[in-house]
């Protein structure tokens, strides 16, 4: 059975250590697993959120980029993608901002801490919090239930966005299920190794605190960045506590285990404080020296990352856009050709009609090819084959079955669900020259209200 994995980083600042051993490696590790379908995004729309300055965020968005990559992401093997390019993605979040209660956004951690704030500074409780850092929260369940993840890998901090947006779902299934859930619930993946790394002061790496030791940073950065970090006054010599060090949990987080329990006996036995932190160093700058490399070629190269990033805009959005359909018909924003009588029509020929059918990643999918051998029609996973099978039967014989007009995308149903779509159009006049070019060169269309 296939498990599907999600997750996504901020696009407000350069990726540090923390965002890499939290959530970046064990995300690509997870990839790699047998049975994993992985979607893995950038979240430049929550970077909003968090800062108003156009350029950073830019830059931000191909150093995360370029990092995701440098650090082993097969984007051929994955799906690996911008949240802002999927449209599908707003939408949905305002099905569930319709059915989010205030209540539980009240309990958001970044809600709360900034009201506390406000107070402890005497200020009105609500001041300068806008309802984006209030509704991220749902945002962040849209992210989740768009492609409905079953592991959503993240630190400790962050369990609680995977938990509401389980909430949200569940809301979402119980009014509008109708006996089907539309959102399965998914499940906070967490690497109890290294759910926290503090930063240079003790206190977790963030960005919020400036704390933190950037993950590509040259040799001689790093060095100086580490040397940085705090630590107490006790000389070599003298008994450490490595398990209150910020470098025995950094140094554990990329070390063996073997490596690490080293590392603590020789702090117990009064290693100084200054050759822990030259070994840390050499540590880390021999793990990421490649993918550093690797990193500084890739932001040389925007048009790679452009073209990358498009290639899993266009794989997400295949996903994306017939279950919107689905959740759009389940809340009542059916298109009114739904209503319309269903004639039988009679058909012709099939002259330039093909369908290629192929099993990827345990799925079954299939498109549809028009004379020209271009593809008008694009199948989303099917997890039976011989379901897939009876649909391409009736295709090959000239039967579409069930066409529906969702926006400017037209959709293929069968059995009470989308089962295949086209492209998404920009404006009406691309869907009505597809439905011409179906009913001229392919086959007569049952009269469905699709007018043209």
């Amino acid at each position: 059975m296939t498990s599907r994995i999600l997750t996504g980083i901020t696009t407000t600042g350069t990726p540090h250590l923390g965002n890499y051993a939290g959530a970046i490696r064990p995300a690509i590790e997870a990839s790699r697993a047998p049975g994993v379908e992985s979607f893995y995004f950038l979240a430049d729309y929550h970077a909003l959120i968090k800062c108003d300055d156009a350029a950073r965020i830019e830059q931000s968005r191909m150093a995360v980029a370029a990092t995701w990559l440098a650090a082993g992401l097969d984007p051929n093997k994955v799906t690996f993608y911008r949240q802002s390019d999927i449209p599908e993605i707003p939408e949905l979040t305002w099905l569930l901002t319709c059915v989010a209660g205030k209540g539980l956004l009240n309990r958001a951690h970044a809600y709360k801490g900034a009201v506390d704030k406000n107070q402890a500074e005497g200020e009105d409780a609500d001041a300068g919090i806008t309802m984006g850092l209030f509704s991220y929260p749902i945002l962040m369940a849209a992210d989740i239930l768009m492609f409905n993840a079953d592991q959503v890998p993240v630190g400790r901090d962050q369990l609680q966005h995977v938990e509401m947006a389980r909430d949200i779902g569940q809301r979402f299934n119980h009014v509008f299920g109708k006996g089907r859930s539309y959102f399965n619930m998914p499940q906070a993946l967490i690497d109890e190794r290294v759910a926290l790394l503090p930063g240079l002061d003790g206190r977790k790496m963030s960005k919020s605190y400036n704390n933190t030791i950037p993950l590509f940073a040259r040799s001689k950065e790093l060095r100086e960045s580490i040397q940085l970090i705090v630590t107490d006054s006790r000389l070599p010599g003298e008994r450490k506590d490595p398990d209150s060090s910020a470098l025995f949990t950094l140094f554990k987080a990329f070390a063996t285990p073997e490596r690490a329990r080293m590392y603590h006996e020789d702090l117990i036995a009064g290693l100084g404080w200054g050759e822990a932190k030259k070994q840390l160093f050499e540590l880390v700058d021999n793990q990421l020296g490649g993918m550093r490399q690797q990193y500084h070629v890739l932001l040389t190269k925007p048009k790679v990352l452009e073209d990358i990033l498009q290639y899993g805009a266009q794989k997400a959005r295949e996903v994306a856009a017939p279950f919107l359909g689905e959740l759009r018909e389940a809340v009542g924003l059916k298109s009114f050709n739904h209503f319309a009588p269903k004639v039988e029509a009679v058909k012709k020929p099939a002259s330039g009609l093909s369908v290629i059918s192929f099993r990827e990643q345990g799925a079954f999918h299939f498109r549809v090819l028009g004379a020209d051998k271009q593809v008008l029609m694009t199948s989303i996973a099917l997890a039976d084959g011989k379901e897939m099978g009876a649909i391409v039967s009736k295709i090959k014989a000239g039967d579409m079955g069930d066409l529906r007009n969702d926006g400017n995308t037209l959709t293929l149903w069968h059995e009470g669900r989308a089962v295949a779509h086209s492209e998404t159009f920009a404006d009406r006049q691309g869907l009505n020259a597809l439905l011409k070019r179906l009913a001229d060169d392919l086959y007569t269309l049952r009269e469905q209200g699709l007018s043209l």
